[in-house]
């Protein structure tokens, strides 16, 4: 049976009451040579209980027992019982855009405390109420800073997440704005470069804290730079790492953006996910997307609304700070859950733990002469490892023979780094998964020494 319950009949009426003939007929504005020109090779339909079996065998190769030390910007972080059981409540799980306030002082409530602990975190004087992801609160970040500066460049550290880089570009492609990217040296920005890019056509400097390699950039000295010349620095930060770090504010940032996936958010196929976005006070009024704001009624009674509403539905589009006007309400109140449930102690334990168990991996992993490290430098819970066989080729067998996710191969971000394995640490690792990771690398590097024989 079809999903969408209209007869011919229904069809008929409807495109007789748009003064249409035929479907076609609603595609006539899309050019001839974009339309499709054969039906797409798709399976036949099939009924809903058929389709349920089917995603049923889908999920069923899932490979529940892998354990994971895979990460660049998404980590397998614990998660507390009590976010599950929270989050599931009927008027959090319902789908609800906040329009009118009167009606929904509970889902406003929770994001304007979702702001106040990002605020908290970021040492930013406001934080909107999320975004998709962050890679899009990197891009928005790239197109506030070129309003705000009235300048039409942009200059992006090639350390900054390959996937933010991504969304930047697709979102500056209708702009007539430059974006150059500074190589990265031994892993780490390359500030002669960076300086040399800087000029006064620039609009800000996008950088990451710790980058996309987990090592730690010296992001004040960025912000001297840009500040400068006049641009704003844009700080993409990991939030648990933030719990041990100098926050965006003290580095100098001016917009602070980042992935909220680690807080409290389970790993999925690649979504959904959680973009967090903070500014200084100066900046309030670009803010994308939706900020809720606390005041008081008539009565005096505490109560919650949406403010600062500079989005394309309430003003005219030209005027708009961005065409974002919705938010991840469901995950940023996960997230507003588990920061709530942690707390400042326990997000700095979760960020400790995290990088003393990838200090030990590392530590391991290093002392096989098979493998060596990437780069040197100061890292927080995410290094990179020379492999002596194709980091791919090693992550398909570690996976397959051993149920662990060894890293993320960079050959697919960064070319000539084939060799090159993400390997990332959080607190759920334990010393024995620790170790099997250890000894599996090294049983994989001897087994491609006898292969060469």
């Amino acid at each position: 049976m079809p999903y969408i319950p209209n007869t011919d009949d229904d069809r008929h009426r409807m495109l007789a009451r748009i003064g249409v003939e035929k479907i076609e007929d609603l595609f006539r504005t899309i050019p001839e040579n974009l339309r499709l020109r054969k039906p797409l090779n798709l399976p036949q339909p099939l009924s809903e209980l058929e389709l349920l079996r089917e995603i049923e065998s889908i999920s069923g190769k899932n490979r529940g027992n892998l354990v994971i030390f895979a990460g660049g910007g998404v980590y397998d972080h614990f998660i507390p019982a009590a976010i599950e059981t929270i989050v599931n409540r009927p008027e959090f799980v319902t789908a609800y855009t906040p329009y009118q306030a009167e009606v929904s002082q509970g889902t406003l409530q929770v994001i304007y405390e979702f702001q106040s602990h990002i605020c908290r975190l970021t040492g930013m004087d406001a934080a909107n109420a999320s975004m998709y992801d962050g890679a899009s609160a990197a891009a928005e970040a790239a197109v506030l800073s070129v309003a705000k500066t009235r300048r039409n460049k942009i200059v992006v550290s090639e350390t900054v997440s390959p996937l933010f880089r991504k969304v930047i570009d697709t979102y500056l492609s209708g702009r007539d704005v430059e974006t150059v990217a500074v190589p990265h040296s031994a892993g780490l920005t390359d500030f002669n470069l960076l300086e040399d890019s800087i000029d006064d056509k620039t609009a800000c400097v996008i950088l990451s804290q710790p980058n996309f390699f987990g090592m730690i950039e010296d992001a004040e000295t960025a912000s001297e730079l840009i500040h400068r010349a006049g641009g704003l620095l844009v700080l993409a930060v990991d939030p648990i790492a933030a719990a041990i770090l100098k926050t965006p504010a003290e580095c100098g940032a001016d917009v602070a953006v980042g992935e909220g996936q680690p807080l409290g958010i389970p790993l999925n196929f690649g979504g959904p996910l959680l973009g967090f976005f903070a500014v200084r006070k100066e900046l309030v009024r670009q803010l994308p997307g939706r900020l809720a704001g606390r005041t008081v009624d008539e009565d005096g009674n505490t109560g919650f609304v949406l403010t600062l509403q500079t989005r394309e539905q309430h003003i005219r589009r030209e005027k708009a700070t961005s065409n974002i006007c919705t938010n991840q309400a469901l995950c940023a109140t996960t997230a507003t859950v588990y920061m709530s449930l942690m707390g400042k102690k326990g997000l700095k334990q979760a960020a400790l733990l995290s990088m003393a168990k990838a200090h030990d991996a590392a530590e391991l992993i290093f002392a096989d002469s098979d493998y060596k490290p990437y780069f040197k430098g100061d890292f927080v819970r995410e290094f990179v490892v020379r492999t002596p066989l194709p980091a791919k080729e090693l992550i398909e067998k570690m996976i397959a023979e051993k149920s662990i996710l060894p890293g993320v191969n960079l050959g697919r971000f960064y070319p000539g780094m084939d060799d090159a394995l993400l390997v990332a640490c959080t607190e759920k690792r334990t010393d024995d998964e620790i170790a099997a990771l250890g000894k599996a690398l090294k049983e994989m590097a001897g087994d491609a020494v006898l292969s060469e024989m």
